[in-house]
């Protein structure tokens, strides 16, 4: 079989029908072997039976979400290739051989563009239109090097297997964003085709929930790049915090009427902590995430990895820490001058405030170099398959022993 359309289904019972009826009858005209499968996740309105007489084969989803409605119906299909689309009547599914064309052409993800084919008025709420959609791709695209102009389009064809193999995990609808981000750092094929939008034919509300499923999206995008989370909002912090603390560590600093001084060195401080805690924290999601499967492991991470081995850490560490207690000999010594007595703050804090910093970092480095040497501990990782082989093998094992003695 050549083609599934896959449907998530909770209450469509109004437009399901209508729905199977037009990706059937496109299927037919254009000479596609190919079913529809209804993944319903629960409903109560008869949508099940409906879609039974429409002509679809209807698969139950006990997991709730969008997410995992999609993920069992593409489990279920029996189609090389998988079009999945909202059961509402909002998606033209007499125009699905666009998407059949470009993934004969050798696409493995093929994405709609609603902004491309046409949105019809009253079709999508203007808060998504000109806010949502528009920032999350485009956030999409910043993060990660991908052209997808509508990253969240529910009309969508690929091939089941390149599908599968990427380990979609999320349940919600930050399902629609994890697919396309997984497949861009997997390296596929992903194209775009433009595609309308319609109003849906529901009276009742739309399961989708602006603000929550945007925050969910957003969230997504921000976990899997570790470097916009963590590592380019580290660096700034670090090069703000040591530009702005070496110039007031040999004095205060004026601009015009503002006098910048040790107040501002404290500052400065906190903000170079900050961000090397930050770039730290985007090495450990980094390494992690390669080890674990999460992302594709990176070059230059493991590079830098086999460069910061346990004892380079270690020595950097140590330097620093050297650094910061000479620094607090330093401001002894000062104290000694003052006969130990009270100190001008404009004076103790330019050698106090650089000292407990390096002193601080110092510490950071050298937990940071234990921490990715433990992540970096290589564990054999044996499938149920492996354990029942293991398993076999050490039994006819001591079948043999046993009939040698004998």
């Amino acid at each position: 079989m050549e083609l599934t359309v896959v449907m998530p289904c909770l209450n469509e019972a109004e437009t399901v029908e209508t729905c199977i009826r037009k990706a059937l009858a496109c299927m037919a005209e254009h000479g596609i072997d190919g079913e529809v499968v209804i993944a319903d996740n629960g409903s109560t309105d008869g949508s099940q039976q409906i879609a039974r007489d429409a002509g679809a084969r209807v698969v139950h989803i006990d997991a709730k979400g969008y997410g995992n409605a999609l993920m069992g119906g593409i489990r279920a299909a029996r189609g090389r290739f998988v079009i999945m689309g909202d059961a509402d009547d909002s998606y033209d599914f007499t125009a699905l051989l666009p998407f059949v064309e470009e993934l004969r052409a050798g696409a493995d993800l093929v994405m709609g563009n609603r902004f491309r084919g046409g949105i019809s008025p009253g079709a999508m709420p203007p808060l998504h239109r000109y806010l949502g959609n528009p920032v999350l791709s485009f956030v999409g695209r910043l993060f990660f090097p991908s052209k997808i102009r509508d990253f969240h389009c529910g009309l969508r064809g690929f091939r089941r297997e390149s599908i599968l193999t990427l380990g979609l995990q999320t349940g919600g609808m930050e399902f629609a964003s994890e697919m396309v981000v997984k497949a861009t750092l997997q390296g596929l094929d992903v194209r775009e085709v433009p595609t309308t939008l319609s109003p849906d034919g529901r009276t009742r509300p739309p399961h989708l929930r602006s603000w929550r499923d945007g925050w969910r999206h957003l969230r997504f995008l921000l976990l899997y790049s570790p470097r916009w989370l963590f590592v380019i909002p580290g660096a700034v912090l670090m090069i703000l915090g040591l530009v702005a603390g070496t110039a007031l560590t040999f004095g205060p600093v004026y601009i015009g009427k503002l006098a910048f001084d040790v107040d501002t060195l404290v500052g400065a401080s906190a903000i170079l902590v900050i961000g090397f805690q930050a770039v730290l924290f985007g090495l450990f999601t980094k390494v992690y995430a390669a080890e674990e499967g999460f992302l594709p492991e990176s070059p230059r991470i493991k590079q830098l990895v086999d460069v910061v081995t346990l004892e380079r850490g270690l020595i950097a560490g140590g330097l620093l820490a050297v650094a910061g207690l000479g620094g607090l000999v330093a401001s002894l010594a000062h104290w000694q001058v003052r006969n130990f007595g009270a100190l001008i703050p404009a004076e103790s804090l330019r050698l106090v405030v650089p000292s407990a910093t390096a002193l601080i970092m110092s510490f950071q480095t050298i937990f940071a170099a234990l921490f990715i040497s433990i992540l970096g501990i290589r564990r054999t990782k044996e499938t149920p398959a492996d354990v029942a082989a293991s398993a076999a093998e050490e039994a006819a094992e001591a079948v043999q022993r046993e009939s040698t003695s004998a």
